[in-house]
C-alpha cells in the first residue's frame, strides 16, 4: 500500500509536488477573509492562483468542497468558475449555535447624546471563545445590563446589526469531464465524475420505516443541508453533526476546527475508497484525518508550523493507535446501528 498521507509545511501555491491531473478530489476550509477573531491569515481570500493550481492537479470530473462565509463566497464563486470550475451547489452546514455579532443600536444613541444608559442589573456572560481558547463555553462573567434612558434610544431599544450565524455554506464545484466523454466514460478512464452517494447515505432513524417511493435500505441519499441538531420534525432528514469546541483535544487550539465527522461526510461524498484527496489550507488537518481513516489517500498543505505540527500529530497518533472512541466512526456507528434495526 502507499503512504496513507503527505503534508507540506509551506504555503500550497504551484502545489509543485502534485503532477497534472494526479488527484481525484479537494475538500479544504480556505480563510473566509473575513478577519475572523483578528487571525491575521484571514484577512484575505487566498490568492486565486491556488485554484488554477488546484485545475491543474485535479483529474477532469472531479469535484471540490470549499468551505466559505456568507459574506464572500459570491467572489470565491466567481474566483472557481473564472479558472474553469463549474458551480454545482451550495451546501449548508447548519449548526445553530452560532455567536451573534450584534449590539443593542438604542444603548449606542444615548452614547451619541451623551445620555447615560440605566443600569437595571447584571446578568452571566457565557463566554466560549476567550482570548487563548477556552476548554468549553460554561465559562462565565457577570457584566452589567442596561437599559436605553433617552426617547430616541428607548425607540430602537433591542435593535440590532445582523442575524444570528447558524449555517457556514461550502461551494461544490467540478472540473469538467474530459472534452468528448460521458460520465460513464469519464469515470473508467479517470475515476471521477459522479458522486460517492451510496456511501454517505443517511440511515434511517432507529424504529422508523423506510420512506420515499423507492426506499432504499442504507438510508435516504445526502441531502445539501447539514445539520448538527434536530429540529423535532419527526424523523432527521439530513446528516447531523456537531461544531467542534476549542480545545476538543488537549493539544489542538486551531480556532476554526472542523469536526472530523464533518469532514469524513464531505471526503466520502466526493471520493471512493483508494483514491486521492488534496487539503491546500490543511490547518490542523481533519480533512487528513477523515481520508486516512476511510482508506483515500491524503496531500495536504499548511503554512503555519503550529497547526502543521498539530496536524502531523493528529495524523501520526491515528495510524500509531485508531481512535476507537472517536467521531470518525460515526459511519460505522450508525451503519451498525442500523444493521441491528433491520433485523
Amino acid at each position: 500500500m502507499s503512504q496513507a498521507y503527505h503534508i507540506y509545511n509551506r504555503d500550497c501555491y504551484g502545489l509543485r509536488e502534485l503532477p497534472k491531473e494526479s488527484i481525484h478530489a479537494l475538500v479544504s476550509d480556505p480563510p473566509y477573509g473575513i478577519s475572523y477573531q483578528a487571525h491575521y491569515w484571514d484577512k484575505d481570500l487566498p490568492d486565486p492562483k491556488i485554484w488554477q493550481d488546484a485545475y491543474r492537479v485535479l483529474k477532469p470530473g472531479s469535484y471540490a468542497l470549499i468551505f466559505s462565509s456568507v459574506r464572500l463566497m459570491h467572489r470565491l464563486l466567481v474566483q472557481l468558475e473564472d479558472q474553469g470550475f463549474l458551480i454545482r451547489d451550495v451546501l449548508q452546514w447548519v449548526y445553530l449555535n452560532g455567536m451573534p455579532k450584534s449590539r443593542n443600536v438604542g444603548l449606542s444613541i444615548d452614547k451619541i447624546l451623551g445620555i447615560p444608559s440605566e443600569e437595571i442589573g447584571t446578568y452571566q456572560y457565557v463566554q466560549g471563545y476567550q482570548k487563548g481558547g477556552a476548554p468549553s463555553y460554561t465559562h462565565t462573567r457577570k457584566k452589567s445590563k442596561k437599559r436605553p434612558a433617552s426617547p430616541q434610544g428607548k425607540q430602537y431599544d433591542g435593535a440590532g446589526l445582523g442575524l444570528k450565524p447558524a449555517y457556514e455554506p461550502i461551494l461544490m464545484v467540478q472540473k469538467p469531464l474530459q472534452t468528448g466523454l460521458t460520465v460513464a466514460e469519464n469515470i473508467l478512464k479517470f475515476g471521477t465524475g459522479a458522486l460517492n452517494l451510496e456511501e454517505t447515505r443517511i440511515p434511517y432513524a432507529p424504529g422508523e420505516k423506510n420512506v420515499g417511493h423507492n426506499p432504499h435500505p442504507k438510508g435516504r441519499v445526502a441531502s445539501n443541508i447539514i445539520r448538527s441538531e434536530a429540529h423535532q420534525d419527526t424523523y432527521d432528514k439530513f446528516f447531523v453533526i456537531p461544531k467542534v469546541r476549542q480545545h476538543a483535544e488537549a493539544f489542538n487550539d486551531h480556532p476554526t476546527l472542523k469536526p472530523v465527522d464533518l469532514m469524513y461526510h464531505l471526503v466520502r461524498l466526493v471520493s471512493f475508497p483508494g483514491q486521492t484527496v488534496l487539503d491546500p489550507f490543511m490547518g490542523s488537518g481533519s480533512t487528513g484525518i477523515a481520508c486516512v481513516d476511510s482508506d483515500r489517500q491524503f496531500w495536504g498543505y499548511e503554512i503555519e508550523p503550529k497547526y502543521f505540527k498539530i496536524a502531523q500529530t493528529r495524523l501520526e497518533l491515528l495510524l500509531d493507535k485508531p481512535l476507537s472512541d472517536s467521531s470518525v466512526l460515526l459511519y460505522q456507528r450508525q451503519r451498525a446501528q442500523n444493521t441491528k434495526s433491520s433485523n
